[in-house]
């Protein structure tokens, strides 16, 4: 990698040159917590003035931001081609954290998407969107280091035999809107949420995690050790190869999420595109003008030849949801994208009434938790979390490999 430039592989199949020692330096705001300068006896009046970026940089990297040698490797959590991902400590916090170090050497696209998920982690602060801490730069590999989460919602579910309170359904849901409210607001869409890549700390907090298909103009169905990328969260517009996306994009991985907290199971578990379709139109109705205008006209969807599914009461599927609850996820599963509900407009919702007017109202840095109404219950089928790690520990964290 000469002088610090690479061309890397754009996900178009293009190449962008890219010098990673300018794009990938630390971020001019990146967050010194509280006590650091007192820790390592530093002064802090050199904090006081306002630092140009070169300067803060310089000043950071004195601390031990953008160094290896910072952080501690502990437990291997996952890896995958091109990524591996440690369990790590900071040695200037003594704080658990998540090191997603990157292989650069493979030019299939890898660099990209992680550049792609640096620039949009460092804009997006959000108490439900996971930190990004620091940025480590070496000529072999790029280490993102996130904060550490005890699990992602998959692992959460299996932990509780997939039986979770419902009170505790309605928090998660909750928090998953307030994140993806803030992210809409910024035109910036997730475009692959799933349990896995819903991290979910000690307290509670859930946090949107592996930002790397963001803004991507296609969304692949493999990922690249190859391994197939799960369709049961895909709409069916982009099943059918729409590629005009938006904000809505988001709005069905919800609904589908949403149905697997409260029914135990997936609501769409299909293993081939057709597979997922006939599930998806078996339960909601095959789609027609009225239901879908334009879907006639879709190459696509006429080369499938569906059968005329007639839609199902979806009460005999989700019989622990209430009347309000029904009225939501229903209000995801919406086939023309542009009726489905917003992040925003779902948490106005009167599913969440239970949850006060306060949630509404905290500022998008503040978690739930903070207000004294807002706790997690027992879910009924918790096990003891000494199982935690025993059955799970194998997939744990895929979420920040790809």
């Amino acid at each position: 990698m000469a002088g610090g430039t690479q061309v890397l592989r754009d996900i178009h199949g293009g190449c962008v040159s890219l010098d990673l020692n300018k794009r990938l330096s630390l971020p001019a705001d990146i967050r010194i917590p509280d006590g650091y300068l007192e820790k390592l006896q530093l002064s802090s009046p050199t904090f006081d003035q306002p630092l140009s970026r070169l300067s803060r940089r310089a000043s950071l990297s004195e601390i031990g931001f953008g160094k290896l040698e910072t952080y501690i490797k502990l437990d291997k959590l996952g890896e995958g081609t091109y990524a591996t991902v440690f369990k790590g400590r900071s040695k200037l916090t003594d704080n658990l954290v998540a090191l997603k170090e990157i292989r650069l050497e493979h030019e299939e696209g890898a660099p990209c998407t992680a550049i792609r998920e640096v620039s949009l982690l460092k804009d997006l602060k959000h108490a439900n969107i996971v930190t990004l801490h620091d940025i480590v730069h070496t000529d072999k590999s790029l280490t993102l280091v996130f904060e550490y989460l005890d699990k992602d919602l998959k692992q959460y579910m299996d932990d509780c035999g997939n039986i979770m309170s419902m009170h505790n359904v309605k928090i998660f849901l909750f928090q998953i809107l307030r994140g993806l409210a803030y992210c809409h607001k910024r035109k910036v869409l997730h475009r692959d949420l799933k349990p896995q890549n819903l991290l979910i700390n000690e307290r509670g907090e859930l946090k949107l995690a592996d930002f790397g298909l963001a803004r991507a103009k296609s969304v692949p169905t493999k990922t690249y050790s190859n391994e197939v990328v799960t369709l049961w969260y895909r709409p069916p517009d982009v099943l059918l190869g729409s590629s005009e996306y938006s904000t809505q994009i988001d709005m069905w991985g919800v609904g589908c999420i949403f149905y697997e907290m409260a029914a135990g199971r997936p609501l769409f578990p299909g293993s081939t595109v057709e597979d997922e379709l006939h599930l998806i139109f078996r339960l909601l109705g095959t789609p027609s003008e009225d239901s879908w205008p334009g879907i006639s006209g879709v190459e696509e969807f006429k080369s499938y030849n569906f059968p005329k599914y007639k839609p199902q009461p979806f009460i005999n599927h989700a019989p622990r949801l209430d009347t309000e609850g029904i009225d939501l996820v229903l209000s995801f599963l919406k086939y023309e994208s542009k009726k489905r509900i917003s992040a925003d407009e779902a948490m106005k919702q009167a599913y969440f009434k239970s949850l006060g007017t306060q949630v509404r109202t905290l500022h998008e840095s503040i978690s739930i938790f903070t207000l004294k109404d807002i706790q997690l219950q027992r879910d009924p089928g918790y096990r003891n979390s000494s199982h935690q790690e025993s059955g799970n520990s194998k997939n744990r964290r895929q979420s920040m490999l790809f």
